[in-house]
């Protein structure tokens, strides 16, 4: 039987693996890690496990996964000075252009094979082109 830390290290992982699968130059929320890694996880549990990487934010994509409307919820740590050297546009507002820049997600082949969920299709995302039929 494990103890709550384990568990509790053993859930930060697997909020790691999936941040970890956010290309460079497209962000991710809080929520969609959350809805990912599946479980009972939510969006301030992400925020937790990020905010304790520790010397892992060198190998942790943290900077990519921000707050649900395109904002930064660091203060101080250059996160959108990251984004920006990885080509991530911002609106007047400071805000990361969500229409550019968010990832749909890993595909469900990744997702089952890691045992993780994928995200739901976007309202406006571009269809699947397989299922296009013209």
């Amino acid at each position: 039987m494990s103890t709550p830390v384990r568990e509790e290290r053993d859930y930060y992982e697997r909020i790691y693996t999936a941040s970890e699968q956010v290309p460079r130059g497209q962000v991710a929320t809080y929520g969609d890690i959350a809805a990912i890694v599946g479980d009972g996880c939510d969006a301030r549990i992400v925020g937790h496990a990020l905010g304790a990487l520790g010397a892992r934010s060198a190998t942790v994509p943290w900077q990519r996964i921000i707050n649900r409307t395109g904002g930064i919820s660091t203060s101080g740590h250059g996160q959108r000075e990251l984004l920006v050297e990885e080509g991530v546009a911002f609106d007047e507002r400071g805000h990361v252009r969500m229409d550019a820049h968010h990832w749909p997600g890993p595909s469900e082949e990744w997702a089952r094979a890691h045992g993780f969920q994928s995200l739901p299709k976007r309202p406006g995302s571009a269809p699947d082109p397989q299922l296009r039929l013209f």
